[in-house]
């Protein structure tokens, strides 16, 4: 567990930075340059995912249940997470409603995939690599608001066609992830 730890301890770390010293950072890329700081951060990024994945794999050998998820939450989760993969799709489809409206739908998108896996395990493993994704979900969006609000940015707003293709390309992604991927990465097959 504790590999799992010093693993999201660096990823959300470094991810967090933006959240909760953002003065610094924009000195410190000013100071240094952007490039170095990308180098670092990108760096620091894959020991900590790394660091996680590694972590998770051991902790799973393991397990430590908290409590048994009923069996319907396997199915709320599946929901969510196609939820989860349209708000991901919302991050890079141009001009879509989604993004016009919610702002940040990765971190959304990270918010729900979280959830979903929470609800569906009850394990200690997943509580702490969930739960965590799950916090730093929540203060980053809040975080990114705030720095919306301050700046007074706006978002171009989104056409029928780009909303469209967002939600083709998310269900698509979801789709190959639930009968296929996850499974093949993961080892877990959650739909089959």
């Amino acid at each position: 567990m504790m590999i799992l730890l010093l693993g999201l301890l660096v990823f959300l770390g470094v991810h967090s930075v933006r959240v909760v010293a953002d003065g610094w950072r924009s000195a410190t890329i000013a100071r240094v340059g952007e490039l170095p700081w990308k180098a670092v951060y990108a760096v620091l990024s894959i020991i900590g995912f790394v660091l996680i994945v590694w972590g998770f794999s051991l902790a799973r050998q393991q397990p430590v249940q908290l409590w048994m998820p009923p069996r319907g939450m396997r199915h709320l989760a599946s929901l969510l997470t196609l939820i989860a993969f349209v708000l991901l799709a919302a991050t890079y489809v141009p001009r879509n409603a989604i993004k016009a409206r919610l702002h940040h739908p990765m971190v959304l998108s990270v918010k729900v995939w979280a959830l979903a896996h929470l609800l569906a395990n009850g394990n200690l493993a997943h509580v702490v690599l969930f739960g965590s994704f799950l916090v730093w979900a929540a203060l980053s969006f809040r975080a990114a608001r705030a720095r919306d609000r301050a700046a007074g940015t706006v978002y171009v707003p989104g056409t029928t066609s780009g909303t469209l293709a967002t939600v083709v390309v998310g269900v698509a992604g979801w789709a190959l992830f639930a009968f296929w991927a996850h499974g093949a990465l993961i080892g877990i097959r959650p739909i089959g």
